[in-house]
């Protein structure tokens, strides 16, 4: 009988990750193991949530979710941070005119949430 840890990659994954390290960085291949660890171990958390707590089980495991796996801000979000409040781009590191802040700013809000 094996003491096997409840959140054990398959034989076929770890083959793959061994795989990888021929060819990509020990960094990017160890991230990606430490990466499925963690979302096995989130996936455990929701569905002991849905199981164990009441009517609100479902409503506490999607917003466990939410908070331990946020979305990355879409394109739209990153261009409005990086065009900045006060009007200096951060990419021609000069101050922008205020009608072309103005027409930037509104090119981006313009954009959909993607």
């Amino acid at each position: 009988m094996t003491n096997q840890h409840p959140i054990t990659p398959p034989p076929e994954l770890v083959q793959q990750w061994a795989d990888m390290l021929s060819h990509r960085s020990d960094h990017a291949v160890f991230s990606l193991a430490a990466r499925w660890g963690s979302d096995q171990e989130l996936e455990a958390c929701c569905m002991w949530l849905s199981r164990e707590v009441s009517n609100s089980g479902w409503e506490l495991r999607n917003q466990l979710r939410i908070a331990r796996r946020p979305k990355p801000p879409s394109l739209k979000e990153q261009a409005l941070e990086a065009l900045g409040a006060d009007g200096y781009s951060m990419l021609a590191g000069k101050k922008l005119e205020p009608v072309q802040l103005k027409i930037i700013r509104r090119a981006l809000e313009a954009l959909p949430n993607d």
